[in-house]
């Protein structure tokens, strides 16, 4: 039985689990309009291959946007749940598109035409509704075809509702060849309802509370603390900790990572997993732009004979950082004692410059991506 979200999201702020707050209410209220349009139109099996290419107006979706820890995430997440139709996929905006570039290459080498249309048939034939995280766009190749992809979504039907930190006027802002995503904003502010959600509680900054993020020496109390963290962070009930889900992240060439500890964006990984295998820059960028926290258990002293995991720890906080990821962790020192001497120590004052300024309010204020 369906489960209107206003009913949802009033419960919660009965409960005091949210605080009222007027620009969520408005979100509410259109994520309401939504669902009920939607939950209104019938569905039947094949119904979306008929009507490709004859211009039904899907139901008109939305674009919600403003700073970090605004509650965006989690009124998706009380939109998803509540909305009871089949033809339904959220998926986390950064793996969509690579979905997208790897179905477009294999229509190419069919060489039977334009290579995007096939793709948004195929999408949009089993899907109504398509729910993105933090929409950003960070390299020309998805800025190029974002325009034809979503405006034949749109037109073969499929509503679609995202957030993102930015005003889709600064998507992709000062990136190189901007206007190739120009047609995409424009569809964008005719297509969907935007809609600002920059209200005075910061959730996911609430949630930490005065949590320290950095804690030291590893053992059984500083993983208490970040367990106890994550808990907040994903609303993950404690007494369940032993069903906490994982993920794997592809991180090309067919290779994937094992993330024991996933969910709502937040990860937790040992330094062992991810500095004490061969990695490189690019596994450390696919984590920095799929999760806006990640927790790091397990950080021993370095020093030139553990150079090869140092190493990779600066190229993992340089990924980090330029996401803007949230970082929590555990260590044997704090970062300025965490490589005090020996060949490379002068290298790494620069990551413990940046070990400094992550744990800032200033930078805890910034949204999750990249400058574009």
């Amino acid at each position: 039985m369906t489960t209107a979200i206003t009913e949802r999201y009033d419960a919660l702020v009965s409960a005091g689990e949210l605080k009222a707050d007027a620009d969520q209410a408005r979100a509410v209220a259109a994520l309401q309009r939504i669902q009920t349009e939607l939950e209104a139109r019938p569905e039947s099996p094949g119904f979306f291959r008929k009507l490709l290419g004859k211009g039904r107006d899907p139901v008109r979706g939305l674009y919600m946007w403003g700073g970090v820890g605004r509650g965006k995430s989690m009124l998706m997440d009380l939109f998803y749940e509540s909305v009871d139709i089949d033809h339904k996929r959220r998926a986390h905006f950064h793996e969509f598109m690579i979905d997208i570039h790897r179905r477009i290459a294999a229509e190419r080498k069919k060489e039977e035409g334009d290579p995007i249309a096939p793709v948004v048939e195929a999408l949009a034939s089993d899907t109504r509704l398509l729910c993105f995280d933090e929409m950003h766009v960070t390299n020309t190749a998805d800025a190029a075809i974002m325009g034809r992809l979503f405006g034949g979504l749109i037109e073969a039907g499929v509503t679609v509702v995202t957030t993102s930190n930015r005003e889709p006027k600064d998507l992709f802002k000062d990136g190189l060849n901007r206007t190739l995503i120009t047609g995409f904003i424009a569809l964008v502010e005719e297509r969907l309802a935007i809609l600002p959600l920059d209200g005075p509680t910061d959730y996911r900054r609430e949630r930490l509370g005065d949590s320290r993020l950095w804690h030291h020496p590893n053992g059984d109390a500083a993983t208490q603390a970040l367990s106890d963290a994550f808990f907040r962070l994903t609303d993950y009930p404690p007494s369940d900790a032993e069903h906490v889900p994982s993920e794997d992240v592809a991180l090309g060439g067919g290779r994937v990572l094992h993330v024991p500890k996933a969910l709502k964006g937040v990860a937790v990984f040992s330094f062992k997993r991810l500095c004490g295998e061969p990695r490189g820059a690019a596994d450390y960028l696919a984590i920095a732009r799929r999760y806006h926290t990640v927790i790091i258990v397990g950080i021993p002293v370095l020093s030139p004979d553990n150079r090869n995991e140092a190493a990779r720890f600066v190229t993992l906080i340089d990924a980090l950082y330029e996401y803007r990821v949230k970082l929590l962790a555990s260590a044997d020192a704090m970062p300025e004692a965490l490589y005090p001497a020996g060949d490379g120590a002068f290298e790494f004052e620069r990551t413990v410059s940046r070990l400094s300024e992550m744990r800032s309010d200033a930078y805890l204020a910034l949204g999750h991506g990249s400058e574009d």
